[in-house]
C-alpha cells in the first residue's frame, strides 16, 4: 500500500490505538512510503524516531512517536463534484446503513458485489438503532438504507419506521417487491418521513436491462408508480457508463413524463468497485468520504464496501471515533494538496 492506496486511513486508525509519546512501527515494502511519512507525520502532529532499511531497495521500517495533541489543520470546503454539480455533504451530517447485501437483482456495475446468491449480512434492527441514536446525538440530519435491496430485509417496516423515529431516512431500492408482506411493509412506513430513491438508469429499456436483468425496466417503473399513489416522495437515481452519457437526455424527458421533480433527479457514473471491471477509479485520495455502517464494519463510503482499504472501523459502533479518523485522514489530505477532494461521488 502506498498513502494514496488507502495506507493514509490505515495509518490514523492506527495511530489512534497507542498512547501520546508511544511509538507506532511501520513496516513497509513501497519506496515512497518512507518519505510520505514525514509529510504525514509533521501535518498529523507525530514525530518520526527512526528509518531503517535491511538493504537499499528496502523493505524499510519506519518508527512514528505519536503526538500529544491533535494538530490537524481544519479542512476547508470542497465544492467539486462528478456528474451531479454541488456541494460535498459535510461530514457528519448524513449516514449510510446497508441494510442487507442479498439482492433480487445482479447488477453488472454493482459496488456493493449484491445478487440473489450474496450472503445475506443483516444489519440487526438493534444495531442499526444504537447507530442511528448515536448519529443524531453527534448532531447528524439524514439517514440512507441501502443495500442489496433493503426490501428483503425481514424486518425492513420495523427497522425503516423506527429509525424515521429518530432522523428522516431515504430507502435506496429497485422498486421491484412490492408485493406481498414487502408491500405491507412499504404501507406501513411514515409518509412524512421517508423518501424512496428507485434506481432507474434509462429511458430505454434495453440499455437498463442490459445492466440490471430482463424485465427489471418494466417492473420499476410499475413500482415508482405503486410508490407514488401510496403517497411516498420518489427520487430517481441512474447508474451511467461513460460511454452512455448521451442517453440522459431522453431519461430527463421520461421523468419529465412522470412529474419527477428536478431536485429528485441523480445522474451518476460507474464507480469501478465490487462487480464493475471498468468505471472511475475512486480511492480515499480522491473520494469525499460519507461514513457507512454494515453489519461488520465502518467505511468511507458506500461505493466502497468491498474495498479493505477503505475500512475505517471493524464495527459499527461507535461512531464517534470513526468520524474523528475520517476528518483528520481528510485534514492531513486537504493539507498536504490545498486543492481539496477530487471528486464527491454522490450515491444520494
Amino acid at each position: 500500500m502506498d498513502c494514496g492506496s488507502g495506507l493514509l486511513l490505515l495509518l490514523m486508525r492506527s495511530i489512534g490505538k497507542v498512547d501520546p509519546g508511544q511509538v507506532l512501527l511501520v513496516h513497509t515494502e513501497e519506496p515512497s512510503v518512507p518519505p510520505d511519512l514525514l509529510d504525514w507525520a509533521r501535518l498529523a502532529g507525530h514525530e518520526v524516531v527512526a528509518s531503517t532499511a535491511e538493504h537499499p531497495a528496502g523493505p524499510w521500517q519506519v518508527s512514528v512517536r505519536r503526538g500529544g495533541s491533535r494538530a490537524i489543520p481544519a479542512v476547508p470546503a470542497v465544492s467539486e463534484a462528478v456528474f451531479t454539480s454541488g456541494p460535498a455533504t459535510p461530514i457528519g451530517q448524513r449516514l449510510w446503513l446497508y441494510s442487507n447485501f442479498h439482492c433480487n437483482l445482479a447488477c453488472s456495475y454493482c459496488c456493493a458485489e449484491s445478487s440473489p446468491r450474496a450472503p445475506a449480512r443483516l444489519l440487526a434492527v438493534g444495531v442499526a438503532l444504537d447507530v442511528a441514536a448515536e448519529f443524531s446525538a453527534l448532531g447528524g440530519r439524514e439517514l440512507l438504507v441501502t443495500g442489496g435491496e433493503p426490501f428483503l430485509h425481514p424486518e425492513i417496516q420495523t427497522l425503516t419506521t423506527e429509525l424515521a423515529r429518530l432522523l428522516p431516512v431515504t430507502v435506496l431500492t429497485n422498486a421491484m417487491t412490492f408485493r406481498g408482506p414487502r408491500l405491507a411493509a412499504l404501507e406501513a412506513m411514515p409518509r412524512d418521513r421517508v423518501t424512496l430513491q428507485v434506481s432507474l438508469d434509462s429511458a430505454d429499456s434495453a440499455l437498463h436491462d442490459e445492466h440490471r436483468g430482463s424485465g427489471s425496466h418494466a417492473k420499476t417503473l410499475a413500482g415508482i408508480t405503486l410508490a407514488r399513489n401510496l403517497g411516498f416522495s420518489v427520487r430517481i437515481a441512474a447508474t451511467l457508463h461513460e460511454d452512455e452519457a448521451d442517453t440522459a437526455e431522453a431519461l430527463h424527458l421520461l421523468l419529465d413524463s412522470l412529474d419527477i421533480e428536478a431536485a429528485d433527479r441523480l445522474i451518476r457514473p460507474v464507480a469501478q468497485q465490487g462487480f464493475a471491471e471498468y468505471g472511475q477509479p475512486v480511492s480515499i485520495d480522491t473520494l469525499q468520504p460519507e461514513p457507512t455502517i454494515t453489519n461488520d464494519g465502518i467505511w468511507w463510503h458506500p461505493v466502497a464496501v468491498t474495498d479493505p482499504a477503505m475500512r475505517v472501523a471493524d464495527h459499527p459502533l461507535p461512531l464517534a471515533p470513526a468520524f474523528d479518523i475520517i476528518r483528520d485522514t481528510v485534514a492531513v489530505q486537504d493539507a498536504a494538496h490545498r486543492e481539496g477532494r477530487r471528486h464527491v461521488f454522490r450515491c444520494a
